[in-house]
């Protein structure tokens, strides 16, 4: 199929006949829906400069250190680690044959259906002194004890790494196979031609034609390895997340917790704009002609098999070994499914991360009509800015919201109490609308994406042609655009929904007393090695991940360029 490119006049004038039709309301709704995605952010900047009782001092002296070097460790070794299982997954898959490559170049995405922190349980579980494997090892070479062999420790920083990397290399994968697909196959026939072999192919041709979409997915890997907080809290690795927790949790110091936060986003920030470098170079252009397809060459035997093997090692660990452990787990504790609690944890889990996946894509259908109609250019400028939310871990979103509404809060119910003698008790924060609200801020980008991208495929003609004929904007909305935006749109609801129910820290710090989801209920049976009951909770959260893998497979691997055949 050819495609053609957009002409700059004719969007231009498209713009600005939408512009002409009116909007100034729409323009209002997107500046303050803007605002209320940045106000976390900007709260957390406040309280960090304004705290009651300052204790940076102290924290530079004391902890920081250990904490940044800690976080600074583990993004660099997720980041490393997730590039090789990514970058030689996707090579593999899209330059060679082998037994197994069309079942594993799909089962490769799974591990992202696999929140972190239930594969660190399941890790931890497998290799313990008490798991199988040290058992079995020790019946074999007849050990008694720990005394008479060394294993290597499984609650440490090195473990978190390898289970973040098994969990976030997809990323790596997904862009790197993208990058390799993009290219013609002609120059690998050239390179092939002039003697070059197997390695010389992937160090001088295909590592540096997909290097932007490899730092790209690792610094995704690295941003979401600095937000972690199930798996580094369930090893001991202290880093600037456990630390936000303490300060404000045990210590009971807000102001401490809000700057380690700004220290926690500004290196968040960091790798963002070092992802955002990398895919400013990420496309190259192409010879005008149809790209010949890469011919991938057929491995057998040993060669095969090493290939088969090492695509399949970053999946096992990704995925296997957690839904293996954890089933056996709820096969084996079947009273867990019966659990009042499970049926409370599920409904709250549904009901809240409904709520704000139908809130986030809907606010973010008002921001991005709102920029397009928009006169100014504001705006069009708090756009990208507003996308600071996915970057920024939970944790810190929980500082910056549960601060001021709590304020909010107790005046309100101080105001209620004064005007009719009753006590309405803690509107927002003691209920879920507080952790409504975090979801939406942490993954407003997911829905802004998603319905941007989905703008920009409806042809200007129609919403213009609606206009002639008397549609107001609202009306050119509701029956020009969501109509042809349908699949966007349900997309982008699952996808936030998704990471709503696998969303940890947040949750934990906003959730009103005794009050459970999925992944709480999950996290809090698992930290007291309780894993039969954390069972069947971490399983739902699983199953729901794999309907945002299934999509995502179907997307981007769901068929290759035009003329260059299956995947």
């Amino acid at each position: 199929m050819t495609r053609t490119a957009p002409d700059p006049s004719r969007s231009a004038h498209a713009d600005h006949a939408l512009r002409q039709g009116g909007g100034r309301g729409w323009s209002i709704a997107a500046v303050l829906v803007a605002g209320l995605v940045l106000l976390p952010v900007l709260s957390v900047a406040w309280i960090a400069a304004n705290p009651t009782d300052n204790i940076w001092p102290h924290l530079l002296s004391t902890v920081m250190p250990r904490y940044f070097g800690n976080t600074v460790a583990l993004a660099l070794g997720t980041g490393l680690l997730a590039a090789a299982m990514g970058t030689g997954s996707a090579w593999l898959v899209s330059m060679y044959d082998f037994p197994g490559r069309g079942a594993l170049q799909w089962l490769l995405l799974l591990p992202l259906a696999v929140p972190a922190y239930i594969g660190a349980y399941a890790l931890a579980d497998f290799l313990d002194y008490s798991g199988p494997v040290q058992i079995a090892l020790r019946g074999w070479f007849g050990w008694e004890t720990a005394r008479d062999y060394w294993f290597p420790r499984i609650r440490s920083i090195e473990a978190a790494i390898v289970v973040l990397a098994a969990a976030l290399y997809p990323y790596v994968y997904l862009l790197t196979r993208a990058a390799l697909h993009e290219q013609s196959g002609s120059a690998y026939e050239v390179a092939r031609a002039l003697g070059t072999g197997p390695w010389g192919l992937f160090a001088r041709v295909g590592l540096p034609l997909a290097r932007p979409a490899i730092v790209a997915g690792s610094a995704i890997a690295m941003m979401e390895a600095v937000a972690d907080y199930g798996v580094v809290s369930y090893f001991g690795v202290q880093t600037l997340n456990t630390g936000i927790f303490t300060t404000w949790l045990e210590r009971r110091n807000a102001g401490g917790a809000a700057q380690i936060a700004c220290a926690m986003l500004a290196l968040i920030m960091v790798l963002a704009l070092w992802e955002r470098f990398a895919r400013r170079r990420a496309r190259y252009h192409q010879s005008a002609r149809q790209p010949r397809p890469i011919q991938r060459q057929r491995l057998r035997a040993l060669p095969g098999l090493a290939a088969m093997l090492a695509c399949a090692l970053p999946f096992a660990i990704g995925f296997v070994l957690p839904v293996a452990v954890i089933a056996t787990y709820a096969a084996s504790y079947p009273q867990g499914w019966l659990s009042p609690g499970l049926v409370r944890a599920a409904w709250h889990t549904v009901s809240l991360g409904g709520v704000a996946a139908v809130l986030t894509v809907a606010l973010a259908l008002v921001m991005v009509y709102g920029a397009r109609l928009s006169g100014s250019a504001l705006p069009r400028l708090l756009m990208p800015v507003t996308t600071i939310g996915y970057a920024a871990p939970g944790a810190v979103l929980a500082v910056g919201l549960l601060i001021p509404l709590a304020a909010l809060d107790h005046k309100v119910a101080d105001g209620w109490l004064a005007l009719t003698g009753t006590d309405p008790g803690l509107i927002v924060t003691g209920t879920g609308a507080a952790i409504v609200l975090a979801y939406l801020v942490r993954f407003f980008a997911i829905g802004q994406g998603a319905i941007d991208a989905a703008f920009t495929r409806v042809p200007p003609s129609l919403p213009m042609a609606a206009r002639s004929l008397g549609r107001a904007n609202a009306g050119v909305l509701r029956a020009v655009y969501l109509p042809m935006m349908r699949g966007s749109v349900g997309a982008a609801l699952l996808l936030v929904f998704v990471d709503c129910v696998k969303e940890l820290p947040a949750t934990l710090l906003l959730r009103p007393f005794n009050f459970e989801t999925l992944a709480t209920r999950t996290h809090e049976r698992a930290s007291l090695e309780d894993l039969g009951n954390a069972a069947p909770a971490a399983l739902l959260v699983m199953a729901v991940g794999l309907l945002a893998v299934a999509l995502l497979a179907r997307t981007n691997l769901g068929g290759g360029r035009a003329g260059q055949g299956h995947a």
